[in-house]
């Protein structure tokens, strides 16, 4: 009856089950998998979402790429970023994931085209391809003090088949951000095959080590640059993402009337967010500024209570959430984790969860509020030490 875009498996996996039997059975527990901002502990202005209650939002005036003024003010957003591009070069959508959905309609036939994506990143990709019907072909990131790019990989897996490589930079877990060159590159193999780079950045406000060295070059591909209030401003209530649109004029005319059809079928941003959009990104900047404190506090915290562990690495964070421990493989990442939760009361991700290629590795969120972080990341590091 089902179609095959959703798993005839949905069981969940033995982390998952073993977190909602502790749950049920009423036990206390420091959640390091935890990347809701509005359950972290910060404080969000009491007037912020004020501009959804704007009159104007109750007229009816559907834009399929999104209102003139909200186009307007996402450009003006990347202008912090030194990057210019101009409103109708920018296409809002629901939220990143629809981003996604959007391009992969765009750029891919269903069944047989396919998109590479880095490993280790964020498991939504496999859900996400999969649903509009795309094959996923996953490229690697390795690390040497700090993750990069393994291009020799992106060389061995690209075949005829390949529409777009996805980039996400700062990767999640990883903390990775691809370098000027790194993007460069990956745009020569894109323009020679006739593809398309989406570059994935919602973590892009989030520097935590400072940025390399380099500036960036007008790509000579089709590309797109994901974001949105999600990450940008901590609302991953309110629903707004975006793609800007770059490339030569031609590529990004001709993409930029595809995706207004697509777009027009859907409709899918609500009114009153893009009503507000100018105002929620501007008064957003200081639960921005909040979560960045916080996770700049919690990772220098970690890496002193780590110091005392020489058999474990915290490695290298450029930017983003969430940080990455290798740990001795004495046991199973799963064994450890489920060790974690039913002997310390924390939870935390195993390393495989992120395809990384070997064990051992956990993946923890820096988010939660520092007391609580610094708990949990102690009984991880005595547990996994031991």
């Amino acid at each position: 009856m089902f179609s095959s875009r959703v798993p005839g498996e949905l069981e969940p996996n033995r982390l998952t089950q073993a977190v909602r039997r502790a749950r049920a059975g009423g036990r206390s527990l420091i959640d390091l998998t935890m990347t809701n901002p509005t359950q972290a502990g910060i404080h969000y202005p009491a007037e912020l979402l004020v501009p959804l209650s704007d009159p104007a939002a109750l007229a009816y005036d559907p834009h399929s790429t999104g209102l003139p003024e909200a186009r307007a003010a996402v450009a003006r957003e990347y202008l912090r970023h030194d990057i210019s591009v101009a409103p109708d070069r920018i296409i809002l959508t629901a939220s990143t994931s629809e981003a996604y959905s959007v391009l992969f309609k765009l750029l891919c036939a269903p069944v047989g085209d396919a998109v590479l994506v880095p490993t280790p990143s964020y498991p939504l990709f496999e859900h996400l391809t999969r649903l509009d019907g795309v094959r996923c072909i996953p490229y690697r990131l390795d690390y040497h003090g700090r993750w990069a790019i393994d291009f020799g990989s992106v060389a061995d897996t690209w075949n005829a088949d390949v529409r777009a490589v996805l980039a996400v930079s700062p990767n999640n877990p990883t903390g990775s951000v691809a370098s000027p060159a790194e993007l460069h590159r990956l745009g020569e193999f894109c323009a020679a095959a006739n593809a398309a780079l989406v570059i994935d950045e919602v973590f892009a406000d989030y520097p935590i080590s400072p940025p390399m060295a380099g500036s960036a070059t007008p790509f000579e591909c089709l590309a797109f640059r994901l974001g949105g209030l999600s990450k940008s401003a901590g609302l991953p209530q309110l629903k707004l993402g975006w793609i800007a649109v770059f490339g030569p004029d031609h590529l990004v005319s001709a993409a930029l009337e595809r995706l207004e059809l697509i777009c027009d079928t859907y409709l899918s941003v609500s009114t009153p967010v893009q009503v507000a959009a100018s105002q929620l990104i501007r008064h957003g900047a200081s639960v921005r500024a909040a979560i960045h404190e916080r996770i700049r506090t919690n990772d220098a915290a970690l890496r002193r209570i780590a110091a005392a562990y020489p058999s474990i690495d915290v490695l290298a964070c450029e930017a983003g959430w969430s940080i990455v421990l290798r740990v001795p493989s004495t046991r199973s990442e799963e064994a450890l984790v489920l060790d974690l939760l039913e002997q310390d009361g924390v939870i935390i991700h195993p390393g495989f969860f992120f395809d990384f290629p070997h064990e051992a590795f956990v993946v923890g969120s820096l988010l939660p509020e520092p007391v609580v972080f610094n708990e949990g990341m102690r009984r991880v590091l005595e547990r996994a030490h031991a």
